[in-house]
């Protein structure tokens, strides 16, 4: 049975099939062809933390594909009060894939090991698969195709985002250069680290210039904690570590100024939600060379590809 989880198990031919199979959909949609090929299957969604895109995107792909979302909420169900492995197995009866919102991998590999439907890791503190793939199908598209992608560029922190994103580039034998001063230490995956690195295509530096020296897409994501804050301003509990992030992040925002001194025809890249003033400046989500509403929108085109291929279905 196929899951999709940490990207650790696909293979490069897996994700070329993916992708495919999502461009196909997206054109097919843009053609107002139906795409009615999940008709009477059921996608359960649990999420153990919010979302904005995951839930969107998923909802409207299997409407889309013909068949029905399940939106479940871990606060108002009864996994507060019960084992969770017996409420998962008793949930997976009633759906044909499960995607799993989760605090903790670990629970999403618990889930897939009754290996009873497909399991989805829609973000995790260490994964984040989806986003990876739409990430790609969107420098593809921008650059006439996948064998046109030569590398990209990632700024800030090492997270779950960037874990998924350089595995997938790496196995597909895209250059990734990373810039970043810290790793989230809940991210940490030493296997999906040793298998990147050995593709030989990960290169590690804090030196901007050499990291964004030919890339095609630069990438960042949020490090500043949604917690922080209060009515938009930090928590006197937290200015101490929010000074601090400042000062170790700021010179790695991603920003006009940046793209245009180092890179000026790469494309601008965020997975959202953005902390603008943050990570990213407004300018660089408003200039010519951003994508990140078509990377946005291709988490919808991608993920109804991971639901047919994890389903074995053709099109």
């Amino acid at each position: 049975m196929r899951h999709l989880i940490s990207l650790k198990e696909q293979s490069a031919d897996d994700f070329r099939e993916i992708l495919a199979l999502a461009a196909t959909l997206k054109k097919k949609y843009r053609a107002g062809e139906s795409t009615d090929f999940l008709h009477g299957k059921t996608l359960l969604m649990f999420f153990q933390k919010g979302s904005t895109r995951t839930r969107i995107s998923f909802e409207a792909g299997m409407t889309e594909l013909g068949g029905h979302a399940i939106y479940l909420e871990a606060a108002k169900t009864q996994f507060m009060f019960a084992d969770l492995r017996d409420e998962l197995r008793a949930m997976m009866r009633f759906g044909d894939v499960f995607m799993f919102r989760a605090l903790d991998v670990a629970d999403v590999l618990t889930a897939a090991s009754f290996n009873r439907i497909p399991v989805i890791d829609a973000c995790s503190e260490k994964y984040h698969p989806c986003q990876a793939l739409a990430d790609i199908l969107t420098m593809s598209e921008h650059s006439g195709g996948l064998d046109k992608i030569k590398k990209i560029a990632w700024l800030g922190i090492e997270n779950n985002v960037s874990n998924t994103l350089t595995l997938a580039c790496a196995k597909l034998g895209i250059e990734v250069a990373i810039a970043a001063p810290e790793v989230d230490a809940d991210s940490i995956d030493t296997e999906l680290n040793a298998m990147a690195s050995a593709t030989g295509n990960v290169k590690k530096t804090l030196d901007l210039k050499e990291a964004l020296a030919g890339a095609q897409y630069v990438h960042t994501d949020t490090w500043m904690n949604a917690e922080f804050f209060e009515n938009g301003k930090p928590k006197p509990q937290f200015k101490d570590e929010y000074d601090r992030r400042k000062a170790v992040f700021m010179p790695y925002q991603l920003n006009v100024a940046l793209i245009d001194t180092y890179v000026p025809e790469a494309g601008i890249m965020h997975c959202m939600p953005m902390h603008v003033g943050y990570e990213i400046s407004r300018d660089a989500i408003e200039h010519k060379n951003s994508v990140i509403f078509d990377q946005a929108e291709n988490r919808k085109h991608v993920e109804k590809a991971i639901l047919l291929w994890l389903l074995e279905k053709k099109v």
